[in-house]
């Protein structure tokens, strides 16, 4: 069916009714298991406060633990996005989340710095695939026109992932139950939530619009026709082996591998930080800390919708990345109040909203199986860095006594990555058969 018999062939209002129902089928539920993933990923930044009063982990303990976890993490995107492409996303998905909560549990029972890099070492294994499968899967029911929204809709969990876990966070690190210290408490509460939801997740999830029984018929048939013309809508075919050898694809990874240390120093550095620039209690700081982050969710749903509205990727995703570029500089002079930390620490923050923009771009360049393997060659490259950056990060600290240094160190790489990503080329590539 052509464009203009498809067009003719529907009732007035009747794809804006099926895009908002897909919308509301998945988003919320895909937004849900997001945060949990993230939660559970960053926990370490907070455990790392217990931990250090408990263990006697260094700051060099902890950043080589927050690195290691990606070692693993990206030696299996690439693997985890073809799965969902080419088997099955629900399936993926739930697997992953069910693994790594068990994992988590177990982390809580660490004692010495080589348990704790094992532990991180095998969590960021069973994590690998969720990620980058969620981006193709997202893929397979948003046309390109809702791409950068439905991601900014997914990826704002992970502002929001910390507004909800830092004040519970804070909270369960001060206290002790049972003759267990609360930061054991913190891998327990929030490994269960994995495991149950990956479980959901298995019965919930759908893979392709086809197998939607929860939409109508006409409906499933005009999702698949439009997803079609999408794929249609480029050049001549590429296979995917040679379309992530692309210009775009590795200009893409270069920016992403730039992007990636500041968003993860700051995630897993920001509460070691605010405690020791500010000097507040561990309730007081989770409470704080869920300030930057509720800045940084409305930035992502505000520069996901004005992406989409004007058709523009680069200046929406390179613009955020540069408003943290000055909150890092501003770190790096040493505010002299709470107040202006905050405000620092918030526009760091806000250069986690460039995300959901920046990885919209590939599956727009490419076609389904391409993409897949794009998204993961991006996702890998550019998790090398964040595998180096908190151990770095630490080491600069203890090498200099100060977080000047690594501060300014941070403000350079992320201004390199904004470069990049305004350098991407953003013309139709070929897209594979």
């Amino acid at each position: 069916m052509s464009g203009s018999l498809l067009a003719a062939a529907v009732p007035s209002g009747f794809e804006n009714r099926t895009r908002h129902r897909i919308a509301l089928r998945l988003l919320p539920f895909l937004f849900i298991l997001y945060i949990v993933n993230y939660i559970d990923r960053t926990n370490l930044g907070f455990a790392a406060i217990g931990m250090s009063r408990d263990l006697g982990f260094s700051d060099r303990v902890f950043g080589l633990g927050a690195g290691i976890f990606f070692a693993s993490y990206m030696a299996l995107q690439v693997p985890g996005a073809l799965l969902v492409e080419r088997w099955s996303a629900r399936r993926v998905i739930s697997g992953s989340m069910i693994t790594w909560g068990m994992l988590t549990l177990l982390t809580g029972l660490v004692q010495t710095p080589w348990q704790l890099y094992a532990a991180r070492l095998v969590l960021g294994a069973a994590e690998a695939s969720f990620f980058p499968g969620v981006i193709v899967y997202l893929s397979h029911w948003f046309q390109t026109t809702d791409r950068a929204k439905a991601t900014s809709n997914f990826m704002s969990a992970i502002p929001i992932s910390f507004v909800i876990g830092s004040p519970i966070a804070g909270w369960i690190i001060s206290h002790h139950w049972l003759g267990v210290s609360g930061w054991r408490w913190l891998f327990v509460a929030e490994g269960i939530p994995a495991v149950l939801l990956g479980a959901v997740t298995f019965f919930y999830l759908t893979d392709r619009p086809a197998e939607a029984n929860w939409l109508e018929p006409e409906a499933r048939a005009w999702v698949e026709e439009r997803l079609r013309m999408d794929r249609e809508s480029g050049s001549k075919p590429m296979p995917a082996r040679q379309a992530v050898r692309s210009v775009p694809v590795l200009v893409l990874a270069a920016a992403y591998f730039m992007n990636n240390p500041a968003a993860y120093v700051f995630m897993f550095w920001f509460p070691s930080m605010l405690k020791r620039m500010a000097g507040v209690s561990d309730l007081r700081l989770g409470l704080l800390g869920a300030v930057p982050f509720i800045a940084c969710f409305l930035a992502m749903q505000v520069n996901g919708w004005h992406s989409d509205r004007q058709r523009e990727r680069k200046l929406h995703a390179a613009v955020p990345l540069l408003i943290s570029v000055c909150g890092w500089i501003g770190l790096s002079l040493g505010p002299q109040s709470l107040g202006i930390t905050i405000v620092l620490f918030t526009m760091v923050a806000v250069g986690i909203a460039s995300i959901s923009v920046f990885f919209s771009m590939p599956t727009e360049l490419l076609s389904q199986s391409a993409a897949a393997a794009a998204v993961g060659i991006i996702s890998t490259l550019g998790n090398i860095s964040s595998f180096v950056s908190p151990y770095l990060f630490a080491y600069l600290k203890t090498r200099t006594g100060s977080f000047t240094a690594p501060l300014w160190a941070v403000a350079v790489v992320a201004l390199t990555g904004a470069i990049l990503t305004l350098s991407v080329p953003i013309g139709r590539q070929p897209r594979d058969s």
